[in-house]
């Protein structure tokens, strides 16, 4: 086998990983829209990285469950003013077994470190995601 069938064999076992990864903690419906949405010849390269890097490699590194690690990417995403990708992380962090008073308080965090503008619209996103789940029965308070 030459190095680049190792390389491309190593980055199809990363990809697979991630990709399990990555349903488990966000849902099937995430995945397939993000993956939809980056299916270009532009875009595809940007789906495969994220999920081969951060899904396939950081994810599922030992140390961290994968609750801890939603409620760190909660503090940064809030922090950033990542909006979108936010409310899926707490989508995640809830289908990762954090309740809304864990991220409530990662967000309460967020704001004395970070600023109350961050912290009134991490509420604001949280708060949306968790009463959409409630209502389409995907938590159960």
């Amino acid at each position: 086998m030459s190095p680049t069938d190792e390389l491309a064999e190593v980055h199809a076992k990363l990809f697979d990983l991630g990709l399990k990864t990555r349903r488990e903690v966000v849902g099937d419906a995430y995945v397939d829209k993000a993956l939809a949405g980056g299916s270009s010849d532009f875009a595809k390269p940007m789906q495969q990285l994220v999920t081969e890097f951060c899904w396939g490699s950081v994810w599922t590194r030992p140390g961290l469950e994968y609750k801890q690690r939603s409620l760190i990417n909660i503090g940064m995403l809030c922090a950033l003013n990542r909006g979108p990708e936010l409310g899926n992380h707490v989508r995640g962090a809830i289908r990762n077994g954090c309740t809304p008073i864990e991220v409530r308080e990662a967000i309460l965090q967020v704001s004395v470190y970070c600023g109350m503008p961050a912290g009134l619209e991490g509420f604001k996103i949280a708060e949306r995601i968790i009463n959409e789940m409630i209502a389409n029965g995907e938590y159960k308070p």
